[in-house]
């Protein structure tokens, strides 16, 4: 501020006083600027009103108009000009008049060229000092109205949550300067579908850019129908404060802002409106229901906008056919029966939506799916170590942290999870099956001695024949008896080409007759005992 430079008229009928005044001292040095003359009142009050200085030095007692009128003149048109008043010792009533009407001081004539530049140094000053004050309260009030914006964002969020009594928030309009009118109210909440899914990895920049052109496409809709405030809730979180007339009203403007989001972005959201609130002492309560009415949105998956009126609140019981089910499901994945498993989730989570015609709340369904999702895990537990599952982990965690989703999504996370386990428990059982069977026919190998029945291998393996004999087939691709034969006939080949007598290896096999033994030969090979060792050597 001390750089700038101040304008200073001399008003004085004695033109020889008027020039002394402009020339004789050297303003430019004391950061002031002569910027006029003048020999009259008239002419005075003209130069005064066109260069608009600082200081003005005057004669009390001038042609056409005097000293008073004039200062009275220039402080109406100019409140912050210095008016320092010329006075003789018989004017001194009249400057003191001055002083009183707003003049900043007066020098008596004779005078000096010193008491001059002092008396105007000292208006200098005190201008400068007013200057500073009034750019420190400029600087505050484009301060204040730099956070007007901020300011409106935190009252409405806090009008939110808390319920204000009418005359204190009318103040409050005030001072906030807002266009919307303090009655006839709705409240609309926007989220940004799918946000953390699918947009997770865009750059921040990118992110706050989408927001911004999302946040100005909602206040363009907005103000196409009414007046409305619009500010973030969140990351992917809008509140809309609307005027509106009645609940249809402001479904309407929902229902644009929907359209024209999908239009002109990439993007769709879900908005749930609450119900027309009088006053703002209502919008807390409005607030609510549009957060109810935004959680439905789990069920539609979003792009859509949904009234709180239209819902059906009423607490509804749980589908006996979701915990009927439940054991039976449980029992399937236990066995890793997929084909039966997927098809009874399938029913459970259908009997959650379909069964009742009135939707319960998410909230509730939520808490129901992750319920499921850790009795499935549970029974995971009962079958592996915990150091096996750690995929199963990840997915329990995600199921009951994916939050807000969509119905739809939660079915697919739960499907996936059961799937997978099905999955699990079925390559687990064949591996046990197959290295069960790989056993058995060790077994057989070792013990062609016996008589090796199907009930006396199912017995070491504590099976029963028939569960027994089916894997045996389904593990080795033959039949139990088939490898039984294929076995002891394979060594009997091997003993007669060794030179061992048919009676000797029919002992060695199992076989109580010589003559049965050599007919099972003959029927697996095509050739008796001795013909296939005189064959063969």
């Amino acid at each position: 501020m001390s750089g700038k430079r101040l304008k200073l008229c001399v008003i004085d009928d004695i033109k020889s006083v008027a020039d002394m005044i402009t020339t004789r001292i050297p303003w430019e040095e004391h950061g002031i600027e002569t910027a006029g003359s003048a020999l009259d009142g008239d002419e005075g009050l003209e130069l005064v009103l066109r260069e608009k200085p600082d200081i003005v030095l005057s004669d009390i007692r001038m042609p056409r108009m005097d000293g008073l009128e004039m200062t009275r003149r220039i402080l109406e048109a100019l409140p912050h000009c210095k008016v320092i008043i010329l006075s003789a010792y018989t004017d001194f009533a009249y400057a003191q008049q001055a002083i009183r009407l707003g003049a900043f001081d007066f020098v008596k004539k004779p005078f000096s060229v010193k008491e001059i530049a002092d008396i105007v140094l000292k208006a200098r000053d005190a201008r400068l000092e007013e200057m500073k004050g009034q750019a420190h309260v400029q600087a505050m009030e484009q301060k204040m109205r730099d956070s007007l914006p901020v300011l409106r964002q935190e009252y409405f969020h806090l009008l939110m949550h808390h319920s204000t009594d009418i005359p204190r928030a009318a103040a409050r309009w005030e001072f906030l300067q807002l266009e919307l009118v303090p009655r006839d109210f709705a409240v609309l909440i926007a989220e940004i579908d799918h946000l953390s899914e699918k947009y997770r990895d865009m750059p921040v920049q990118e992110m706050e850019l989408v927001r911004f052109s999302l946040q100005n496409i909602l206040e363009e809709t907005v103000a196409r129908f009414t007046k409305g405030i619009i500010f973030r809730e969140s990351m992917n979180r809008y509140v809309v404060v609307i005027n509106c007339r009645d609940d249809a009203e402001a479904l309407a403007v929902a229902e644009a802002c929907c359209v024209n989001i999908a239009t002109y972005t990439k993007f769709t959201i879900s908005i749930g409106t609450g119900l027309y609130a009088a006053g703002v002492d209502e919008l807390p309560r409005s607030y609510n229901q549009a957060l109810k009415a935004l959680s439905y949105h789990f069920y539609t998956g979003g792009n859509g906008a949904l009234g709180f009126g239209a819902l059906t609140l009423e607490r509804e019981p749980v589908p006996e056919a979701f915990f009927s089910r439940e054991p039976e499901l449980l029992f399937a994945l236990r066995s890793g029966n997929k084909g039966k498993c997927i098809p009874l989730l399938e029913g459970m989570l259908d009997s959650l939506t379909g069964e009742l015609g009135v939707l319960l709340a998410p909230e509730f369904v939520e808490t129901l799916c992750c319920e499921l999702a850790s009795k499935l895990y549970r029974v995971l537990l009962e079958l592996f170590p915990q150091d096996q599952l750690t995929t199963f982990e990840t997915q329990l965690a995600v199921i009951k942290s994916a939050g807000p989703v969509s119905f739809q999504r939660l079915r697919e996370l739960l499907l996936e999870f059961t799937r997978e386990g099905c999955e699990r428990v079925e390559g687990s059982r064949r591996l046990e099956s197959k290295r069960i069977i790989l056993e058995a026919m060790a077994y057989i190998r070792s013990h062609l001695q016996l008589d090796l029945s199907l009930e006396h291998c199912a017995r070491q393996f504590n099976f029963s024949p028939g569960y027994f004999s089916n894997l045996f087939k389904k593990e080795s691709g033959m039949s139990f008896q088939h490898f039984v034969i294929q076995e002891k006939m394979e060594k009997a080949k091997a003993m007669l080409l060794s030179d061992h007598q048919v009676q000797e290896i029919a002992r060695e096999l199992g076989y109580e007759h010589r003559r049965y033994f050599s007919e099972v030969f003959k029927k697996y090979t095509g050739q008796t005992p001795s013909e296939f060792r005189d064959a063969n050597l």
